[in-house]
């Protein structure tokens, strides 16, 4: 039998080691200005074109390359980072496997252009599929441009996973942002399919997150420093009421590299604790600075996951240095005396002479075993001692009208104990809440402008009003994007909303949808969009910035938890957004109509959110409640 096992050629290792390094266009532009920055270079610019699908292309201005080293550097655990297995420990830079350039040129055709300062030509090299093509000297500006054209034009199985372009897209844009934010003093710049969508200049870190992610980030952030003999912590975090219902902003570096860290992020949720609502995440921005030879990077080919050797320290201190920014810039409640009204401040001094003894007063002739319906003179002082305690204690007047439900007149009641409805048990089923009896409408009460109570055959029903509405519009809106028929209301004045440059990219993907649903909304500018109308549903006193910015967000918290299509996406975020809110005052009119259209719906009893709208207490519960000793 002859010898089974063989050596595997290097265009099929390095095809293989690339299905690890470069998973999608975003991973590719995460290596290629990973080098640019590792090149010293201050000033990288990134091309794209159809969301790095044909053109991957970084610019940089760093220290360049010579022949040998142009042609070496695509050869696999060729690097320039490290010599020996000890450097692993004392690495600085942001590459240093050797795998990166011998992936992408197994599965993209590529062309290097290089020069180093003291070189008077450059070096020009084409590849395809690891293989040489051409490799020839020409006169070249300083540093290194590498363009990567038709990523994984040699593997069709591979292209065929890739998304859609405005997802692709957003994912080259956070791992844009993910580098930008970790090097501010570098220029950067972005483009794609001839549009700038990022122009970064120079500058601090607080400006470098306000020109990421908008204007009026300036206003939100909180910074945070702290210097410890086990790791440095700096950078901002967000104020608490600025939370939103997406991860998507919350970033951790250390040593200036991005990683992800779920125990990490539970110290800095853990600060958070008591000021925030549990579904909510805080923006924040923090950069830990640690000893090389404490933590191990070489964990995962992505580099985004390490290894700490004391990480219960840094949680500590972690969650420390978050909860006491926190307090310092007032964002926690304190018990400052100095700071707030003491009971001294309430006392005035007075001279001697002015003050008066306070003075008793009683009556003699109070009996307290006197019967009160016997003596007018005792039920006088009884209404007026109560009357006085109302007063005092802020209970109104009429509290005990609220008992007079219970004396309606038999005859009022009579037609609605007699009345033949439908039964309501079976929630399942669309069935009308409505009265037999024409003369005598259907009575509804509210419980604490958040409850419904309705009177059923065998006891009542509580129905959620803002999971009955948020049904009720669900299934409104799905039939709309599925029939495309949306009415839209004409705005008086033209509203304009500004989007961080991934949002756009978003709203780019989603607006034939939106529009659908009822939303005249057209590009205006890198990242702006003008609102001219809203669904007509939504009514009046609508602000058509806030609902856009809210639907945006609920959109990108379903689509990574829940992982819903597109059409069902946006009507459940839109739904969400357009509900009445607990607190809202509803008439008996608006409360029948509410039920009515809630019976209506496909699944009336079911919540978007998978819980129950409406809940059956019986009678014969309630008996067994009363009955209980």
């Amino acid at each position: 039998m002859s010898d089974i096992i063989q050596l595997l050629p290097d265009s099929v290792a390095n095809q293989i080691a690339a299905g690890e390094v470069v998973q999608r266009p975003a991973s590719a532009v995460k290596e290629l200005v990973e080098n640019a920055i590792d090149s010293g270079a201050d000033k990288i610019k990134l091309i794209v074109k159809d969301a790095g699908k044909s053109l991957i292309q970084v610019i940089d201005n760093g220290c360049g390359m010579s022949i040998t080293d142009a042609r070496l550097c695509f050869e696999r655990h060729a690097t320039s980072k490290i010599r020996q297995a000890e450097d692993l420990f004392a690495i600085q830079t942001m590459g240093f496997r050797g795998e990166a350039l011998a992936s992408i040129a197994a599965i993209a055709q590529v062309e290097l252009k290089s020069r180093r300062m003291e070189d008077e030509l450059g070096t020009i090299i084409q590849i395809e599929g690891s293989k040489v093509i051409s490799q020839q000297p020409e006169a070249l500006p300083a540093g290194t441009s590498i363009c990567v054209k038709n990523l994984f034009y040699n593997i069709p199985a591979r292209r065929n996973f890739l998304k859609s372009n405005s997802v692709e897209m957003r994912h080259i844009i956070d791992e844009f942002q993910r580098v930008a934010l970790a090097h501010p003093k570098i220029f950067f710049s972005l483009h794609s399919d001839g549009n700038e969508l990022f122009h970064l200049p120079s500058e601090t870190l607080k400006q470098r997150i306000v020109h990421l992610f908008g204007n009026n980030y300036n206003q939100r952030l909180v910074p945070v420093e702290e210097d410890t003999t086990i790791i440095t912590v700096s950078g901002f975090i967000g104020k608490p009421e600025f939370a939103k219902k997406t991860r998507g902003e919350q970033f951790f570096f250390v040593n200036k590299r991005f990683i992800k860290d779920p125990y990490l992020n539970h110290a800095v949720m853990n600060a958070y604790e008591d000021i925030l609502p549990s579904d909510t995440y805080p923006l924040y921005v923090l950069f830990i600075e640690i000893d090389p030879s404490k933590i191990d990077i070489n964990v995962h080919p992505t580099k985004t996951e390490i290894k700490y050797e004391d990480d219960k320290a840094m949680y500590a201190i972690l969650r420390s240095t978050v909860k006491r920014s926190l307090g310092r810039y007032n964002i926690t409640p304190t018990l400052d005396f100095n700071q707030e009204t003491s009971f001294s401040n309430l006392i005035t001094n007075k001279p001697l002479e002015e003050i008066q003894a306070p003075t008793i007063s009683f009556n003699p002739n109070f009996n307290p075993f006197e019967d009160t319906k016997s003596s007018s003179s005792s039920s006088a002082r009884s209404s007026s001692y109560i009357a006085g305690f109302e007063k005092k204690s802020g209970i109104p007047q009429n509290w005990d009208s609220l008992y007079q439900i219970t004396q309606q007149d038999t005859a009022e009641q009579l037609p609605l104990l007699r009345e033949e409805k439908a039964p309501l048990e079976n929630l399942g089923t669309a069935t009308t809440v409505s009265s037999s009896t024409q003369d005598v409408p259907k009575q509804f009460f509210q419980l604490h402008n958040r409850f419904i109570v309705s009177q059923i055959h065998s006891g009542f029903m509580l129905i959620d009003q803002q999971a009955a509405h948020e049904r009720i519009l669900f299934e409104h809106y799905l039939e709309q994007l599925e029939n495309n028929q949306g009415s839209s209301q004409q705005s008086l004045f033209p509203k304009t909303i500004e989007l961080s440059p991934a949002d756009f990219v978003l709203m780019e993907d989603i607006l034939p949808e939106i529009q659908t649903l009822g939303f005249q909304a057209r590009p205006f500018g890198k990242t702006t969009f003008i609102v001219d109308g809203i669904p007509a549903d939504l009514g009046q006193g609508i602000d058509e910035t806030l609902i856009l910015e809210q639907l945006l967000e609920d959109f990108k918290n379903n689509k990574d938890e829940l992982q819903l299509n597109k059409r069902e996406n946006l009507a459940r975020s839109l739904a969400k957004n357009a509900a009445i809110k607990p607190g809202t005052a509803l008439d008996n009119q608006e409360m029948a109509e509410l039920i009515d259209k809630l019976f209506a719906t496909q699944s009336p009893s079911i919540s978007i959110q998978g819980k129950p709208i409406v809940v059956t207490i019986t009678l014969q519960e309630l008996m067994e409640r009363f009955n209980k000793n």
